[in-house]
């Protein structure tokens, strides 16, 4: 199988809807032992989740704005397992007044939390985990992204954060190549997650998609973008780091609508 015998860390799997509870369990179809973090209110729902994964796993606490969680998190990992194949940072947050038309508006105090736990974090989970990863022989960390390349409505501060995330994920695979460790994005297309919840505008999302993807785009199914992980945690992408990977019908490389036939000869 393609994940045989990696060990992985998933964190953000908080509905069935979620990429990283598909990550988790296309993982462990495909071999690995996974285990999973919560905090607050959220990790007695991921606790749940984790029973309803192929193989039930553990669930750690990981607040990513506290250093002592990840210190504790790597402690664990390295008395579990004493090494790290790969790690999904599924995790981001906005404040409401820093999304829907609050880009002017928004304060620091709005503005500062969405860096913090959308870009910042990704930057602290590599420094916590890096010793882990190099012990795996370098592993693959990977950030769930969504284009920051130009304006979505409504997505505002978070669109910045993502444009963030992306400029961290190219100065962490500079910082963590020396060691191996492979540093990606994988940049989805719009699915119906919790996180889709807090966009007022997200129906826009949906229009562009339906309009504009190639491939098509099922806003209801992640397993497209949790392969993808799957096979950046893999061992056949050994050259791969400081990308961000388009898991997207195709939008992003489209500049105008498209109708594509069907195979009846209709278009859809």
């Amino acid at each position: 199988m393609l994940l045989s015998d990696k060990r992985l860390l998933i964190t953000g799997v908080l509905s069935r809807r979620s990429i990283a509870f598909a990550a988790a369990r296309a993982a462990q179809e495909q071999g690995a032992e996974v285990v999973l973090t919560g905090f607050g209110r959220g990790l007695r729902i991921t606790t749940a989740l984790a029973e309803e994964l192929p193989a039930p796993c553990a669930v750690l606490e990981l607040d990513v704005t506290r250093p002592e969680h990840l210190a504790a998190v790597a402690e664990d990992l390295d008395r579990r397992w004493g090494r790290l194949d790969g790690i999904l940072h599924a995790v981001a947050f906005a404040p409401p007044g820093a999304l829907d038309g609050g880009f002017i508006d928004a304060s620091w105090d709005e503005v500062g939390p969405a860096f913090q736990i959308s870009a910042y974090s990704f930057a602290a989970m590599g420094r916590a985990f890096a010793p882990l990863l190099a012990g795996a022989g370098g592993g693959s960390l990977i950030g769930l992204d969504f284009d920051a390349g130009q304006v979505w409505p409504g997505y505002d501060w978070m669109g910045v954060a993502k444009a963030g995330l992306e400029s961290c994920c190219r100065y962490l695979a500079h910082a963590l190549g020396p060691q191996g460790t492979r540093v990606n994005l994988v940049a989805a297309g719009p699915l119906r997650t919790i996180a889709a919840t807090a966009i007022g505008s997200f129906g826009v999302f949906e229009q562009v998609w339906a309009e504009r993807a190639p491939l098509g785009w099922d806003v209801e199914d992640p397993m497209p973008v949790a392969r993808t992980c799957c096979a950046l945690w893999s061992d056949w992408l050994p050259g791969v780091t400081g990308e961000v990977l388009h898991v997207d019908g195709g939008v992003h490389a489209m500049g105008a609508a498209v109708v594509v036939p069907a195979a009846n000869g209709g278009a859809r």
